[in-house]
């Protein structure tokens, strides 16, 4: 009977060791964090993935996730500057920063936690969208919008241990019943755009014709009045080399007689073949031989 009992005490020890080390050991994996609670109290935060240990009985553990979270926003309405009606969905990217306030102030609740990112992107979505005309929304939705509303909401979430990493617009929309409107509006301004455009174009065209068309002239007068100065310098060059010969008598007479024979020659154009001479004239001095 002494052995029996010795034997069933034994078993009982190695059960209450075995409880014992189960219920110290905590083992935390990389997507996590382990806080261990004591009376209720966050006494210590395993952040690093592998095994530790805590009080049994007295301590407890609890986990936190790690990883990057998602979180889908529900579809808001929203006014822009130019009181038009606007639907926006979204959604965010954020993760647990501190996880000893996020244990504090959401009890470590997830669901609480994108209760709270909901409000706080909501509320950074429809101050920056109510400072922008729809216009400019619709063509900075792809990028600034986005970047805006993620510097809009800057620390805002950081008293819950919470780290929005980014928010992205799913879509932005305008409501079924609005659209057309909006796009035929846009159209109008594109193409009053274009046709402003196209006004700038022709009158620097037209400028440059004009400006063109006066340097044309110009260079045309120039060089008009530049062959003008030329022929009467030829022309003066011409009648000194004339008033030259002449007064030189061993070549007058024959000047004299090379400008008969090209009177003769003008005078005998258009079919007329007869040529009147005066007797004293040198052509007909040559035919008399004196």
């Amino acid at each position: 009977m002494k052995k029996t009992g010795s034997k069933i005490i034994g078993v009982f020890a190695a059960i209450a060791a075995v409880v014992v080390l189960a219920s110290s050991i905590v083992v935390t994996y990389p997507n996590e964090y382990k806080l261990i609670k004591q009376f209720g109290e966050i006494v210590d935060v395993v952040e690093a993935p592998g095994v530790s240990f805590k009080i049994p009985f007295i301590q407890e553990s609890a986990s936190v996730p790690k990883e990057l979270q998602i979180y889908d926003i529900p579809k808001s309405d929203v006014i822009t500057k130019d009181k038009k009606s606007m639907i926006a969905d979204a959604f965010v990217l954020w993760r647990i920063s501190d996880p000893v306030l996020f244990t504090r102030h959401l009890n470590g609740q997830v669901a609480q936690a994108q209760s709270r990112i909901s409000a706080s992107v909501f509320s950074s979505m429809k101050s920056v969208i109510s400072n922008m005309d729809q216009a400019e929304i619709i063509e900075n939705r792809d990028g600034k919008l986005a970047q805006d509303i993620s510097a809009n909401i800057s620390n805002a979430l950081d008293g819950y241990g919470i780290t929005v990493l980014a928010v992205e617009t799913k879509s932005l929309d305008m409501p079924d019943d609005n659209k057309q409107a909006v796009y035929d509006r846009m159209i109008s301004e594109r193409n009053n755009i274009a046709a402003s455009y196209s006004a700038q174009g022709n009158s620097s065209a037209q400028m440059i014709k004009n400006n063109t068309t006066k340097e044309v002239s110009v260079m045309k007068s120039e060089a008009k009045a530049e062959g003008e100065k030329i022929k009467a310098e030829g022309e003066a060059q011409y009648m000194q080399i004339l008033s030259n010969a002449y007064n030189d008598s061993s070549k007058a007479d024959f000047y004299n007689f090379v400008r008969s024979l090209d009177a003769a020659k003008v005078s005998l154009k258009n079919g007329n073949n007869t040529l009147i001479l005066d007797k004293d004239s040198p052509i007909t001095q040559i035919f008399y031989g004196y």
